[in-house]
């Protein structure tokens, strides 16, 4: 595995870097800025969502760091963490060369994908980010919590709060950005997920249609081990194979992927199971990019 601790020289701070152990000199590569949730950390996240696991067959330069807020609880903030996410892009930009970044994705998981959605709001992510997954990380549309999925962490720690009609863990605030849009959740932690979504309406798509379902007969890899016995359906349990459901929107303008999986019988902090974790690569890989290298921010045609 080609993995180091890389450093953001102008803060200090080390962050995760992975790429391919056979990249060569100016080959073109996915970056993923890959972002964890609250009261979580970048080790975490590299196993909630292993895309680490498919670099080589995929090509991807994957870059996860960590929250410097730690208390009351590990999360993301505006003004302790902005500038370092940015020198991460600058940094791989100029390790990779911008003119091989074929696309650039924001990954986030909770608190990380309302994050990514944040950052979506400012021009420098907005010129640059080809897409957005959201790893139950809010999505763009009308979409309703259940209940029971505050109640284990409410008991534990501090609520998640926004302000200014901002993003919340199940609704994400629309960007005016144009990028491809994957939406990741557990069954249990929505009430239901919507048939329509307002960013395939934007780009003009089809009405979704649902595809094969992945089946993985492996778990993922990761849990929330602090709600052990006290967790909920809704928040998430122990790691087990199971089904998950893909849903697209065809014909989007630009080519530009839009799409929800849902993964059936899970909850939030279940980690991401193997099969399911390609798929949703292979959703990325397929969308068109080029943003960073244009220079102008306008997304290119994409090579599939």
């Amino acid at each position: 595995m080609s993995s180091i601790t890389a450093l953001d020289e102008k803060t200090g701070r080390k962050f995760y870097l992975d790429d391919p152990d056979d990249l060569e000199q100016g080959e073109e590569v996915t970056f993923i800025l890959s972002l964890h949730g609250g009261g979580s950390v970048g080790h975490w996240q590299r196993r909630y969502f292993p895309a680490v696991d498919y670099k080589e067959k995929y090509r991807l330069v994957i870059a996860t760091p960590s929250a410097a807020t730690k208390e009351p609880s590990r999360r993301w903030v505006a003004e302790a963490d902005d500038e370092h996410l940015r020198n991460i892009v600058e940094f791989v930009f100029e390790r990779y060369g911008i003119e091989n970044i074929k696309a650039f994705w924001l990954a986030g998981h909770s608190q990380g994908g309302m994050t990514s959605n944040r950052l979506l709001g400012q021009d420098y992510f907005r010129d640059r980010v080809d897409g957005w997954l959201s790893l139950s990380g809010g999505r763009i549309g009308p979409i309703e919590l259940p209940e029971s999925f505050f109640a284990p962490r409410m008991a534990t720690r501090p609520p998640v709060t926004t302000t200014g009609g901002g993003p919340r863990p199940g609704r994400a605030a629309e960007v005016d950005a144009d990028i491809s849009f994957i939406f990741e959740s557990g069954e249990h932690e929505m009430v239901a997920l919507p048939a329509t979504s307002p960013w395939a309406e934007k780009y003009g798509a089809g009405p979704r249609q649902r595809l094969d379902d992945v089946v993985d007969d492996q778990p993922g890899q990761i849990h929330d081990t602090t709600m052990e016995g006290k967790s909920t359906p809704a928040w998430g349990l122990s790691p087990r194979p199971g089904t998950a459901q893909v849903y697209v929107y065809p014909g989007a303008r630009g080519g530009r992927v839009i799409a929800d999986v849902v993964r059936m019988d899970k909850g939030h902090t279940e980690g991401l199971e193997p099969r399911v974790t390609e798929r949703l690569i292979e959703l990325m890989v397929s969308a068109p990019g080029g943003k960073a290298r244009s220079g102008n921010g306008e997304q290119g045609s994409g090579t599939g």
